[in-house]
């Protein structure tokens, strides 16, 4: 099995997955190959405790060459039954973090002393350097391979698969369940991998993917507000809104930065609804950048679970572009002169078919209408300007006066 990224509940479900199969074709042994930065300690003690108390041998091996079992991945590997390391590789610093936001001191130190009891059981569990690692835990320690196997934090260093299969042949396993041999110099390597679906899964947990999802489908809804019964805009919104939600349930949301975005939505639709020149979309945009700084906030999470920078300013720039372009074809339209309805008519010149005195009726546009004038009487002939229409009559005022 091959885990890659955050440690989260996906990831822990894979491995039980992995865990039964192997135990069902009564494998010889599961290899994981492991490469993570960290990710969440519930998730990671479902690990530790199914490995614990698995009755199939299993190898935890840091690879390929630059991989890393950093934070979560320390106690994974350390609870293997044989925990290795492929050359340039690196473990450690695995120093909790609080993802919620930050801890005071007190808290800090519960949780600290949670872990460091956890990880020195783990190592006393499978005979390994429990002053190691409670370093990585209390003073984030980080170590080479070399450093590792030095201060037996881990049991051997191979070069690739075929070098670890050749050094595990022969050795003695102790499980739950008893010992065991293991016969791995020529054992047949089935590759076990995550489903379609699961895969589809573990992409939208990635923390760039899921804010991505969440714009989606805060402007899909939007869209479906600037054309009601368009559907298509909001059942992709409604989707990628709940795929949102699955995705953020593993990550550090900061709940005031997700309130400024749906601010965000809020100001959009009244910049819809109200005519505010521009000021609301203007609020939408300054919201929606704050809330997106703000939904995982720096320094609170590692790194590996924040959402990237220039993603955020790129995506408040698209959707800065799109709403200046909205607010400038409604400006535009709305001086836009009338080409339909009764101040169509306004300021047009009609010429009087029957003297107005002061009613009468004026020819406009081939047409006879009922006219009345503002200026006292008006001869026949005379060309007059449109000021207003009421319940089908023309008010009007000569040419002359107009000018005067």
């Amino acid at each position: 099995m091959k885990i890659e990224g955050s440690i989260n509940p996906l990831t822990a479900s894979f491995i039980h997955d992995g865990m039964r199969r192997a135990k069902d074709q009564k494998a010889e042994c599961l290899l994981i190959h492991l490469n993570t930065p960290g990710g969440l300690l519930k998730s990671t003690r479902g690990i530790v405790s199914e490995i614990l108390s698995s009755p199939v041998p299993v190898i935890v091996y840091v690879s390929p060459a630059g991989s890393q079992s950093g934070s979560a991945g320390v106690f994974i590997t350390l609870a293997a039954h044989i925990a290795a390391m492929a050359p340039g590789t690196n473990i450690g610093a695995a120093h909790p973090v609080l993802l919620q936001g930050q801890m005071d001191s007190i808290m800090t130190e519960k949780v600290t002393n949670d872990a460091a009891a956890f990880i020195r059981s783990i190592a006393e569990k499978r005979n390994r350097n429990t002053e190691w690692a409670e370093n990585a835990v209390r003073r984030s320690f980080a170590y080479t391979e070399t450093e590792a196997l030095r201060d037996s934090a881990i049991d051997l260093i191979a070069v690739n698969d075929q070098d670890l299969l050749n050094q595990l042949d022969g050795k003695t396993i102790t499980l739950v369940n008893g010992t065991t041999t293991l016969h791995t110099k020529s054992a047949q390597v089935e590759v076990y991998r995550m489903n379609g679906f699961q895969q589809f899964l573990h992409i939208i947990s990635d923390p760039d993917i899921a804010y991505l999802l969440l714009l989606l489908g805060v402007f899909g809804i939007l869209f479906e507000f600037f054309n009601p019964g368009a559907i298509v805009p909001g059942v992709v919104g409604g989707i990628s809104l709940i795929l949102a939600y699955y995705a953020m349930h593993t990550l550090p949301i900061n709940f005031a930065g997700l309130a400024l975005i749906l601010f965000a939505l809020l100001l959009f639709i009244l910049e819809i609804k109200i005519i505010s020149h521009g000021m609301l979309a203007i609020g939408g945009i300054v919201s929606l950048l704050l809330g997106s700084l703000m939904l995982i906030k720096p320094g609170a999470a590692p790194e590996f679970v924040q959402i990237s920078r220039p993603l955020i300013i790129a995506a408040t720039a698209v959707v800065s572009a799109l709403f200046l372009f909205i607010i400038r074809a409604g400006i535009r339209a709305q001086r836009r002169k009338l080409v339909t309805g009764p101040g169509t008519l306004t300021g047009d010149t009609g010429e009087v078919t029957e003297p107005l005195t002061p009613a009468g009726t004026v020819k406009l546009h081939g047409e006879l209408w009922n006219a009345e004038s503002i200026a006292g009487n008006i001869p026949v002939g005379e060309k007059v300007r449109i000021i207003e229409m009421k319940k089908l009559t023309l008010y009007v005022e000569p040419i002359n006066h107009a000018k005067t």
